[in-house]
């Protein structure tokens, strides 16, 4: 593969995007690609927007991704897609998970939480929705709701090739390998072809 890929990855602090992000980066590295990543958490230790930029390829020489340049927005919240939505190329696509967190503004009565965001996204872009939050309760374990969104983001960019597996040995505490394995999995069954 000579040309990079960028991947977004989008949502809000405490939803272990950066873990994520990080499981991705090694296990792109360990397939042999050039990685560079970027994240930026914002007001993410109150609830705020946070964003990982990963790009792989034979060669990447910078770790950001412009406007309409990403291949994948991966969206962990769904409100934060949408505001991310510009960064993605025009033949992109969104993988979200249907699950929300209203902002500060929300909470506090000043905005509303916008209405039909699946709706919307689909309309635009070819879109995947995920219902991670639920799939992670089902293995008993909320937390797991990022690695769900991993195996869907695998699949979506066809990189299954990699032993996911592994990488989630080195990453997660010993007892929390199998379900985020069972995650990783299921998250990939969410991706049709």
């Amino acid at each position: 593969m000579n040309e990079v890929k960028n991947i977004l990855l989008v949502g809000v602090g405490g939803q272990g995007i950066i873990l994520a992000s990080k499981i991705l980066s090694q296990g792109l590295i360990r397939a042999g690609y050039d990685v560079k990543m970027s994240e930026v958490h914002g007001m993410a230790q109150r609830g705020g927007s946070v964003t990982t930029q990963v790009r792989f390829g034979k060669k990447v020489y910078s770790p950001i991704i412009g406007k309409g340049q990403a291949d994948i927005v991966v969206s962990f919240e769904k409100m934060e897609t949408l505001r991310w939505l510009g960064h993605l190329k025009v033949d992109g696509k969104v993988v979200v998970n249907d699950y929300e967190i209203p902002s500060a503004p929300i909470l506090v009565g000043d905005s509303k939480y916008p209405e039909n965001v699946l709706r919307i996204l689909k309309e635009k872009v070819p879109t995947t929705v995920v219902e991670a939050a639920e799939i992670a309760k089902e293995l008993g374990n909320i937390k797991t709701m990022n690695i769900v969104m991993l195996g869907a983001l695998t699949k979506a960019m066809g990189l299954e090739e990699v032993d996911w597996g592994k990488i989630i040995k080195d990453n997660v505490k010993e007892k929390f390998v199998d379900v985020n394995i069972q995650a990783l999995r299921k998250g990939k069954e969410q991706v049709k072809e």
